[in-house]
């Protein structure tokens, strides 16, 4: 799970980690109860000690590594998941860019972020943490996640294979040209194609953030729910499979 301080923010610090909910016959998001049998295999697990490691390669999201690339107006763009330590510099740097640290609070030394990606690499699968290629060039940091599986959906009702979204734009010039709408845009129809069993993406950024809110709505999310996190208020924003205009 990603920093519960972290906020989506294309502008300056994007990122989103969220939980969802379902749209009742009254237009309310209600819970669905039925949860997925992973979700009672890892309840299980963590109530008998640590989930061992998944095996090299191995996610509970229809394995990122072979999403391949999404086409967009600023050139190809394609998830890569984090395999090295270089990689984890790359993201530490970026971590310590002002403007993302407001949000992440994964600022400091190297080993803040090498904890918090390793935390994941060395899970079993239900987050993936990804560098963001644009036209083959490392410019945003993601984390793909079962909101499921999640410790988050203790704060909103989920549905199974609901899947998560937190994301950051790396450098200052990538920020406030609407490339967070494009990329989010392009992030969520590569889930919604890859996951045939999802039926929702879901992100949560700070309500004070709305930049970053306004750039998931215009990615087609929807407003679902203002939500208490620790540490913020969330914007709980969901992105529908089939909703209108959208794949």
């Amino acid at each position: 799970m990603a920093s519960p301080r972290a906020s989506a923010d294309p502008a300056t610090a994007p990122t989103a980690h969220g939980t969802g909910t379902d749209a009742g016959a009254d237009g309310e998001d209600t819970l669905d109860l039925h949860l997925p049998e992973e979700f009672a295999a890892l309840f299980r697990t963590e109530r008998a000690g640590p989930a061992p490691a998944a095996p090299a390669g191995a996610d509970l999201l229809d394995r990122v590594a072979d999403w391949g690339p999404a086409a967009t107006p600023d050139g190809p763009f394609e998830l890569v998941p984090v395999q090295d330590a270089r990689d984890i510099a790359l993201v530490g740097r970026w971590m310590n860019d002002p403007a993302v640290a407001a949000f992440w609070e994964l600022n400091g030394p190297p080993e803040v972020t090498d904890a918090h990606v390793r935390a994941q690499l060395t899970g079993d699968g239900r987050s993936v943490p990804c560098l963001g290629l644009l036209d083959g060039v490392p410019m945003s940091y993601w984390e793909i996640y079962r909101a499921d599986l999640d410790p988050l959906a203790r704060y909103c009702p989920v549905r199974p294979h609901d899947t998560g979204v937190h994301l950051l734009i790396g450098d200052a010039a990538d920020r406030g040209r609407g490339l967070g709408t494009t990329l989010i845009r392009a992030v969520t129809d590569l889930v919604l194609a890859r996951r045939p069993r999802c039926t929702r993406v879901l992100a949560e950024p700070d309500l004070r953030n709305t930049p970053s809110v306004a750039a998931f709505l215009g990615a087609g999310f929807r407003l679902a729910a203002e939500v208490e996190l620790p540490g913020k208020r969330a914007a709980l924003l969901v992105r529908d499979r089939g909703a209108p205009g959208l794949p």
